[in-house]
């Protein structure tokens, strides 16, 4: 796995360590963030029972720089490995802890740097921008990063002229295209998870309850998207559902992000947008790897750790830099 570094090679055996049953696990790693100056970060699409031991639930980007401003030694990050990887480029000094290293990312492994290094010389004369959700090596080979958020804005930043890249999210990548009207080459990648949404089911949903709101992630196919109330990061959609007026909400993401939704709005109805298979809801199998369990034994061992060689943390946080400034420029 890419930028991962195993201490030995009884890793796995010490996240799959079984846990006494009388343990109040929850307590434990409690006890053991104090003991050992940690930080625990949930993305938003962790099971429930994470997401209520973390100190901060959120994006990928917004939780590794929450992390960076924080005082503690360690960042145990609930998430997938190019998450962890991004907080180690931010926070270089702190040790970084994942939970289980087999969590990964479909969309992050449908672009291998070495295949993008060789797309990018095709195109000398253009700007790389890739999205936030991609390993160090593939930030290290571009020119700005951007969130979901910012997508948008950080493109329209650049002038109309400026030719560019755009990796890893064809999706992404065409909603922005549609929002900007720029031409931009696109990487051919997508995530699984928001890739296998049903129209037919959806729209089936939208006749059972007419009062719902369709709202999706631009990781969504176009169709999909097309179909929606709202697009928006992960983030955004839950900030939605807060402001808006309406009492139920169709949501098309990982369906992680529904416990917080119901968190914001216990009063509202939030129903997961089906998927193009016999499943109810669309849950990313990366993301579920990680486990309460996984997270107590992480913390207990100090294992697996995430490391990076300085060379591609220098080069790889470059981009993100440069996205921060414009960001501030722009008042992003």
């Amino acid at each position: 796995m890419n930028a991962v570094f195993e201490k030995d090679l009884q890793v796995k055996g010490y996240i799959d360590q079984v846990i006494d049953p009388t343990v109040d696990i929850t307590e434990e790693i409690k006890r053991l963030k104090k003991e050992k100056n940690a930080v625990i970060l949930a993305h938003y699409y962790q099971e429930s029972n994470i997401q209520d031991v973390a100190d901060y639930i959120g994006d990928s980007l917004g939780l590794s720089q929450q992390a960076a401003k924080t005082d503690a030694d360690v960042i145990v990050f609930a998430g997938v490995h190019f998450m962890a990887e991004t907080a180690k480029i931010l926070s270089p000094e702190k040790k970084v802890l994942l939970p289980d290293l087999k969590a990964g990312c479909s969309l992050s492994d449908s672009c291998p740097p070495h295949l993008f290094a060789k797309f990018k010389e095709k195109y000398p004369d253009h700007l790389v921008i890739t999205y936030v959700n991609c390993t160090a090596e593939l930030k290290a080979l571009s020119d700005i990063v951007c969130t979901s958020t910012n997508a948008v804005q950080i493109v329209n930043s650049l002038p109309k002229d400026q030719k560019i890249i755009f990796g890893p999210d064809k999706n992404l990548g065409k909603y922005i295209i549609k929002q900007t009207g720029k031409d931009m080459v696109l990487w051919n990648g997508a995530c699984m998870v928001h890739e296998i949404f049903s129209r037919e089911r959806i729209t089936k949903l939208r006749e059972e309850y007419p009062n719902a709101k369709f709202i999706a992630h631009p990781e969504c196919e176009e169709h999909i998207l097309n179909q929606a109330d709202y697009i928006g990061s992960t983030s955004g959609l839950l900030k939605y559902t807060i402001e808006d007026e309406a009492d139920t909400y169709i949501v098309a993401t990982e369906s992680g992000i529904l416990y917080q939704m119901e968190k914001a709005s216990p009063s509202k109805r939030f129903i997961p947008a089906p998927p193009d298979n016999a499943c109810s809801c669309n849950d990313c199998p990366y993301m579920k790897l990680n486990t309460l369990e996984k997270l107590y034994n992480c913390m207990y061992y100090d294992l697996p750790e995430v490391s990076l060689d300085e060379e591609l943390i220098r080069q790889a946080r470059k981009p993100i830099e440069r996205m921060l400034e414009i960001s501030a420029k722009y008042g992003l």
